[in-house]
């Protein structure tokens, strides 16, 4: 099973991470895109990518505004799981 990732250790990878932040609890980014369409099909990647890690982020879109928010629920914190999709997010994201 996952361990929990340590405070320390969850911002050092925050370190390399663009526009995310967080703690042990949860991470989180918010990303504007050009169009209510091109958040969808954003999503709809990030979507495809969480089923290929069986490993799934929460998600909030309003409008063209989306909220990822990253955390291993089994065990009740961040974990490289979550860093692992957050990388893969970010790469979502920059190609949008």
């Amino acid at each position: 099973m996952a361990e929990v990732l340590t405070a320390e250790a969850v911002r050092d990878e925050l370190g390399g991470l663009a526009g995310w932040s967080g703690d042990p609890a949860g991470i989180t980014r918010t990303v504007e895109l050009v169009s209510f369409l091109d958040a969808i099909a954003v999503v709809d990647r990030v979507a495809a990518t969480a089923e290929e890690l069986d490993h799934h982020p929460d998600i909030d879109i309003r409008w063209r505004t989306v909220t990822f928010r990253c955390v291993t629920h089994s065990v009740g914190g961040v974990t490289m799981r979550d860093i692992r999709l957050a990388r893969r997010i970010d790469e979502i994201v920059e190609s949008a």
